[in-house]
């Protein structure tokens, strides 16, 4: 038999990469417009600072940078830095401090680099985004909302600033599968939608999904029904017309055909063959 579960599984091992958790905020603040400096020094978190007013002047690697206001720069850990206001015209700046793997993630698909630690004046104010402390951050909901916040700041970035792998031909793939994913349910779903959804030239949408997994968009759509639909027969007491609608298929005679040619059972038959207890009654589970 067919297992569309283990279908989907395979194709899906060479196009998603590992989610990685939420980069962790250790810190934010608001620096007036005074003659404060700081360094020569180094740190050992990531420190993103937005100009809101004034100016200023960035010295890494050897190269000074001047800075004004709506432009931005960064601290790399383990980068040793020094960083001063103008006299005639002091800068005033906001900054976030933080840390992890997702951070580096997120930064990778941004224009900061080490070798490239400032950006040019944005085209929207970001300071408010700055804003992603709570009244002390000690609390767990505190945290992570602190943490959710700065993810939602690193994406503006991400937006104005993309980097080189901010999109990756394997993206655009990504994109169609969550999309079919997320509306499979709905019975006039079609390979029109999900192109529109992922805006690039139809052609090569279709092959690059078909060289990237091995199916058409069609062929993934359908997979996907079955296997939701497999699921539901083995863990709920559903009708199999409900389940034909649940997944898609306005007609269940057209859904068992489906179900049939890629499971080599129909609808009833692979319900049966499972067996569980599911309220008190028996139900199907046994066959993946």
């Amino acid at each position: 038999m067919n297992d569309p579960q283990q279908i989907i599984t395979q194709q899906k091992k060479s196009v998603y990469f590992s989610h990685v958790d939420n980069p962790v905020c250790t810190g934010t603040g608001y620096k007036a417009p005074n003659l404060h400096t700081w360094g020569p020094g180094i740190r050992d978190v990531y420190a993103l600072h937005y100009i809101v007013n004034g100016k200023g002047y960035y010295e890494i690697n050897d190269v000074t940078y001047t800075l004004h206001k709506g432009e931005s720069f960064i601290i790399f850990p383990h980068m040793e830095v020094y960083y001063y206001p103008d006299q005639e015209e002091p800068w005033e700046y906001v900054w976030v401090e933080f840390k992890g793997a997702a951070a580096l993630h997120l930064l990778s698909m941004t224009r900061l680099a080490p070798h490239a630690p400032t950006l040019p004046v944005s085209p929207e104010d970001l300071e408010p985004l700055y804003n992603v402390s709570g009244s002390n951050g000690n609390k767990p909901f505190e945290r992570e909302r602190s943490n959710a916040k700065l993810h939602v700041l690193l994406t503006y970035y991400m937006e104005y600033f993309p980097g080189e792998r901010a999109v990756h031909k394997t993206d655009y793939v990504i994109s169609a599968q969550e999309y079919i994913e997320s509306y499979y349910w709905n019975p006039d779903l079609s390979v029109h939608h999900v192109v529109d959804f992922v805006n690039i030239n139809r052609s090569y949408l279709f092959r690059l999904f078909k060289d990237t997994t091995g199916m058409s968009i069609s062929g993934y759509l359908t997979a996907f029904r079955v296997q939701r639909a497999c699921d539901l027969l083995k863990t709920t007491l559903l009708s199999v017309k409900t389940v034909a609608y649940s997944v898609g298929y306005e007609d269940p005679l057209y859904f068992s055909k489906v179900f049939k040619k890629v499971t080599s059972y129909n609808p009833t038959e692979y319900k049966s063959r499972h067996t569980a207890v599911i309220n008190g009654k028996e139900h199907n589970s046994r066959i993946p």
